[in-house]
């Protein structure tokens, strides 16, 4: 594939660009930081803000939400290049723009035509936003021990259990909600996936504030959420249109699903945006002792390839998903490298900025108001979300090796 940009993508990528810098305000940028402030119950709060939800309605005018989407859901039937560029830029200043991590992926991918031609427009133009429902309290990112049950009532179903880490439980209008609907299958076999509205009745969403809380992590920060949630689930009914690929088929869906997610800008600017920082920074400070330090000059320039490796990744995902070609394991490749990438960055940068790279927000003498101490406090939690390093080792091994199931050692016996 050519790794560089046509005249008219470069031309969309300096209009992208002249866009934020007249529309992005510290208004904007406000609405952002304020989602952790917001209290109410689920299915209530406005996920964006007014400003933020300005912003929306003017990119969905010009047809940058959704781009690589059909036209007949929504989209503008355009390149995935072309969608990244824009959300590339979105992340640069700190806002998500993109359908990663939204089910949108995974309803194209598996849905019905009429589960489709409801979620997707509504997803693109922001009308419905979606919580993940994945991760247990006993369970952790082993989604094959998930306990949530939803039992078959006649056309309907019947969910009880609990969820952590749903972090935008108290914003979303909907959840993607995976569950064990048959528990006499293998493990891996009983489970299905189901999409429905949070203000369905049985549905509690509690705050977990995160180590981030106090004080807030500046805007920018990876994986800087304030708050996430723990939701449960009491005799909660969906009726079996919920369904998102058929029953008992949850785990392939969520496989496919989150492999598609993380095609896009979001997950590699979240991947590199550190080393951007620090390159930046280290360009323009005026303290002695860095820009002409041999030992953090190499140590940049180092973490800088592999910042690159992250972007060919990304690009060569991307082509597959565009040409239609099988995407098997490459999203679980990246998954691997990024997070692993962004661990060593933070550990490097620590120790190239030494005491001053501790002092969070708020510190007279905190470097770049925090945000790299703040890194260091969830730079772990990327090896874990959305899917484990380890899980996603044993993905690649197996969907994109061809090596047979690993064989779990016996107990030995007393």
């Amino acid at each position: 594939m050519n790794f560089g940009y046509t005249p008219e993508q470069e031309a969309l990528r300096r209009e992208v660009n002249a866009f934020i810098a007249e529309h992005v305000t510290p208004e904007v940028l406000h609405d952002k930081e304020a989602q952790d402030d917001q209290m109410h119950g689920s299915g209530v709060a406005d996920p964006f803000g007014p400003n933020m939800r300005e912003l929306y309605g003017k990119l969905h005018a010009r047809g940058w939400l959704g781009i690589a989407y059909p036209r007949e859901y929504g989209g503008q039937g355009g390149d995935r290049i072309s969608q990244y560029i824009v959300e590339e830029a979105f992340m640069r200043v700190g806002l998500n723009i993109s359908l990663s991590g939204s089910g949108a992926p995974a309803i194209m991918a598996a849905g019905t035509e009429e589960q489709k031609r409801y979620y997707i427009p509504r997803l693109i133009s922001r009308e419905i936003t979606f919580a993940l429902g994945f991760t247990e309290p006993h369970a952790g990112a082993d989604l094959a021990n998930i306990r949530c049950r939803a039992t078959r009532d006649g056309d309907h179903f019947v969910i009880n259990g609990q969820k952590i880490y749903t972090t935008s439980g108290h914003l979303s209008s909907h959840i993607y909600l995976m569950a064990r609907t048959d528990p006499s299958l293998p493990k891996r076999e009983g489970l299905s996936i189901f999409i429905f509205p949070m203000d369905t009745p049985g549905i509690t969403v509690r705050p977990l504030w995160s180590i981030q809380n106090n004080p807030r992590a500046p805007l920018g920060t990876t994986y800087g959420e304030a708050r996430t949630n723990e939701t449960f689930f009491d005799n909660v009914r969906v009726h079996e249109s919920t369904l998102l690929g058929g029953e008992n088929k949850g785990w392939k869906v969520a496989a496919d699903g989150l492999n598609l997610d993380r095609v896009g800008a979001f997950r590699y600017v979240m991947s590199i945006r550190r080393d951007e920082d620090m390159v930046n920074w280290v360009k323009t400070t005026e303290l002695e002792g860095y820009v002409d330090n041999p030992a953090i000059r190499d140590k940049v320039a180092e973490l800088w390839i592999e910042a690159q490796v992250c972007r060919l990744m990304t690009m060569r995902s991307m082509s597959i998903v565009q040409r239609g070609r099988d995407f098997t394991y490459e999203g679980s490749a990246e998954k691997v490298w990024a997070p692993e990438h962004g661990v060593r960055t933070t550990e490097a940068i620590t120790q190239m900025l030494g005491p001053y790279g501790q002092l969070l927000r708020g510190s007279p003498y905190a470097v770049e108001d925090g945000v790299f101490a703040h890194n260091v406090l969830g730079a772990f939690q990327s090896g874990v979300n959305h899917g484990g390093v380890t899980i996603m080792r044993d993905q690649v091994a197996r969907r994109g090796l061809g090596l047979p199931a690993m064989r779990r050692p016996k107990a030995a016996a007393n």
